[in-house]
């Protein structure tokens, strides 16, 4: 667990941003029953952890992603994200809709990308990798090169990291499961009892009943 993780955990929760009720779980948009949740939009109401995002994100790119030509936000979660670190990188923006516009020009990707380009995909959260993925697709389709996606947060479950693996998309986060349940546990929001239901959870989210 590196510096960055645990730094931008505790933001998270410090904020409410994330919420863990091992014994009164939600229900995921997917019908999946969780004891976690992950609010990362809320970030944009904070302006200095607003900016804190932007810049770390944009630290990344630059650092592991130095031939980008574009950035693309995943809809809608990473739309602002995405346009904020285009704004510092000063590069192209597009986002990426879940399914083409029903009306007008019926688009799926919004903004102007060239075949050829190289670009990095911003999300706000991995869950599956279900979504981003098909957003990677939609800018491959469109003749041009993923080259990485930098999310703020991965639940890290394994069908996720298959794939990604499988699609060849190098993805980074900012923080992650482990990170958050560490800080948690630390500050006190969570104790010892709770680890065992949580990551008894994360091993087999689909199937959890609480």
């Amino acid at each position: 667990m590196n510096t960055l993780e645990k730094i931008f955990a505790a933001k998270l929760l410090k904020v409410k941003a994330i919420k863990l009720q091992p014994t009164n779980p939600f229900t995921w948009a997917s019908g999946w029953k969780s004891p976690f949740y992950c609010d990362n939009r809320k970030t944009l109401s904070y302006p200095a952890l607003r900016t804190f995002v932007k810049t770390e994100i944009s630290r990344i790119i630059m650092e592991r992603f130095p031939e980008a030509d574009a950035i693309a936000g995943v809809a809608t979660g990473a739309i602002p994200q995405g346009a904020l670190v285009a704004d510092v990188l000063a590069l192209p923006f597009v986002y990426v809709r879940s399914k083409p516009k029903d009306h007008g020009l019926e688009n799926l990707i919004e903004g102007e990308l060239k075949p050829g380009m190289k670009v990095v995909v911003v999300e706000d959260l991995i869950s599956t990798g279900g979504s981003s993925l098909k957003a990677v697709d939609a800018i491959r389709s469109n003749g041009c090169e993923v080259i990485g996606m930098v999310a703020a947060y991965t639940y890290g479950f394994d069908v996720a990291t298959k794939a990604f693996r499988d699609a060849k998309v190098t993805l980074v986060t900012l923080t992650n499961y482990e990170a958050v349940v560490a800080e948690a546990l630390r500050i006190g929001y969570i104790t010892d009892t709770d680890i065992d239901l949580l990551n008894d959870w994360r091993r087999d989210p689909a199937a959890w009943k609480g």
